[in-house]
This record gives structure tokens, sequence and C-alpha cells, in this order.
């Protein structure tokens, strides 16, 4: 095939993004952090910090801060375990169509443990030919690093390669590794610009017709 798509996960393809903000959201209220939508839009999803940097600040160690997230870590799949309606309306219809179109792969910073997690009740994963998790790079996104790895995965020009993303960081990953990325909003993100994306989208039927134009000129 001559073209492919490197899909985001969360938020992309599934509505996980919610549920990782509970997780965080609960641990950092006892700590007398109130982690807003805004606040975690802007530290996790725009800047990849977490809120752990209010942490550090306080004069907790690294030692204290691991076990903290191992905290969240475990809040997080229990949310996952407790959710069954995890795939995002009108996605599995698009990945339908265009299988035998384009090589498929998922680029995601989730955690293998979570990855599987959030698949094991959904049938998403026969459209793709391979799934890149955060223990497969060294730098994640806004590394270019997880891209690369899956534009090498596809073993496609760049010029014949997209990306599906829903945040900034994901958005800047995709353009650090010299690939157009089209970005579907949701309620997080519908404020933000994602300058330099190749499109910006609000749902997938727009998606849809963006792909298909990808496809048919390049």
């Amino acid at each position: 095939m001559k073209h492919g798509i490197l899909w985001d996960n969360d938020g992309v393809l599934v509505d996980t993004e919610g549920l990782f903000y509970q997780a965080n959201r609960s641990l950092f209220a006892e700590h007398d952090i109130d982690l807003t939508p805004e606040l975690f839009f802007d530290w996790f999803l725009l800047e990849n910090l977490g809120a752990w940097h209010l942490l550090e600040a306080r004069g907790m160690n690294a030692d204290e801060i691991g076990l903290l997230r191992d905290e969240r870590n475990r809040r997080y799949s229990a949310l996952l375990q407790s959710t069954s309606d995890l795939e995002i309306t009108g996605v599995k219809p698009l990945l339908t169509s265009l299988q035998t179109k384009v090589k498929m792969g998922i680029v995601t910073s989730s955690r293998p443990d979570h990855f599987h997690l959030i698949h094991s009740k959904l049938d998403l994963l026969p459209h793709f030919e391979f799934v890149v998790t955060d223990a497969d790079y060294v730098n994640s996104k806004p590394a270019p690093d997880p891209y690369l790895l899956g534009l090498e995965k596809l073993a496609i020009a760049k010029e014949h390669c997209m990306v599906i993303e829903d945040s900034p960081r994901g958005l800047r990953s995709a353009i650090s590794a010299g690939l157009n990325c089209v970005v579907i909003r949701n309620h997080l993100s519908r404020h933000f610009a994602f300058e330099g994306a190749y499109r910006v989208v609000d749902n997938y039927v727009a998606l849809g017709a963006v792909i298909e134009e990808f496809l048919c000129t390049t």
C-alpha cells in the first residue's frame, strides 16, 4: 500500500482522557491541589509535565513522587476496569472503511498495561498492523521518537503518511517527525488553535473526508 496512517490512542480511538483526568484529580486533591480541566490540559496535554512539579516545589523527593505515580496508575487502571464503553462513536466504521486502503498503526504514550486493559474490551486492534506504546521508546511525545518509530514500522515515505492526534504535544511530536498531522478536537481542546496541523476537525465524518482527500492528493 502506498499510504499509511498512525493513530494516537487516548482521545482519538478511545474515550479515556476523562478517566485519566479523574485519576489525577483525585490524587492531587489529597495534596490540596485543585487540578481543574484547564490545568490538566496545560500540564498534561500541552507541556507533558503532569502536576508533579508542584509537589517537587514543596520538597517532595523523586522516590515519594514515584510512589504517587504508582498510586495514580493504580486508580486509572481501576477506572478502566470498571468502564465498559470506551470506544469513541464513529471510529470503528472509519477504520473498517480504511483497512484495505492504507497501512495503519497505533502510536500511544500509554503504558502497555493500560493499553491492554482498554482494548481487552474492544475489537479495534484487528484494524492495525502494530502498536507502539511507551515501553518501545525513550523520549515520549512531544519528542519525535514515537512517530519516527511508527514511521519505520510502516515502511512508507513521510509524504504518504498521516498522523491522527488530539493533543498539542501529540501534534508537536508528529511535526517534529516531519509528518502531516490531523487533529480531532474534543471538549478539552476546543479552545486551542493547533497551529501547524494539516487540518483540524471536530468529528469523524470530517476526519474521514480529510483522509480521503489526503489519499487522493499525495
